[in-house]
């Protein structure tokens, strides 16, 4: 039995395991990405940098069915199944390139809208409503106190109204008494949400592209593994995976 085709048999059913743990990894990838925004959307006026997500959970789904059918299709050695693999992994291959592009376009679009939509959430900002609790959660979680500074809290109707202070959240998690009062920095947290943020959703979204790189690259030795099947069976008899 032809050595090469052998070969390119257990590539392309390794592939098929392949796309299952693609599967995965997209799908972790992808709801990484929508819950980091879930905690922040109160800061992110661009709903559409959700896309990339989106696609990449579609992608996932995708893996799953392909993964069976190119598994399937290389055992059976259909020219059928093998052809509508190549489609999807085409297909697939271009979904992936898209959610690449549109990362990399809303990449570099945060830094305009987080500035604008940081500052309104934070204005509105009394301790109560939902817009307090994402100011809270954020600057506990990002060790974070204003937008740019702590001072920004100066100019808020918070601080005239709560004798001068700013929110607990801003407290360094590790101080005792500290009440929000400027008068003790350093109990507070002074660095700025604005730019903290700003490098988590540029972190997330880079490891979202370079998952979704990688994957590509795996679709590109899935479509030349079924090439190769698909040539060798039309030059020769129909031979199983193990004689």
């Amino acid at each position: 039995m032809d050595c090469g085709i052998i070969t390119s048999k257990s590539v392309l059913l390794l592939l098929s395991v392949i796309f299952w743990a693609a599967g995965c990894g997209l799908a972790y990838v992808g709801a990484y990405v929508i819950k980091s925004y879930n905690n922040f959307e109160h800061f992110m006026e661009d709903k559409y940098t959700l896309i990339p997500a989106v696609i990449i959970i579609g992608a996932a789904v995708v893996l799953f069915i392909i993964g069976t059918i190119g598994c399937c299709s290389t055992l059976r050695e259909s020219t059928l199944g093998l052809s509508f693999f190549m489609i999807v992994i085409l297909l697939i291959f271009a979904a992936e390139v898209a959610a690449f592009v549109f990362g990399f376009i809303y990449r570099g679009k945060i830094n305009g809208s987080l500035e604008r939509s940081m500052n309104d959430t934070f204005s509105k900002y009394d301790g109560k409503n939902s817009e307090s609790r994402a100011v809270d959660f954020l600057q506990s979680q990002l060790h974070c106190c204003g937008v740019r500074n702590y001072t920004d809290w100066f100019a808020t109707p918070w601080y005239s109204s709560n004798n001068s202070t700013v929110p607990q959240s801003c407290c360094k998690s590790n101080a005792t008494g500290c009440t929000g009062r400027i008068d003790q920095p350093a109990l507070l947290n002074t660095e700025g949400c604005e730019t903290k943020l700003e490098k988590l959703f540029q972190d997330v979204l880079s490891y979202a592209m370079l998952v979704v790189l990688g994957f590509a690259i795996v679709k590109l030795f899935g479509m030349l593994s079924i090439c190769v099947i698909t040539c060798r069976s039309r030059r020769n008899d129909y031979q199983p995976l193990y004689a």
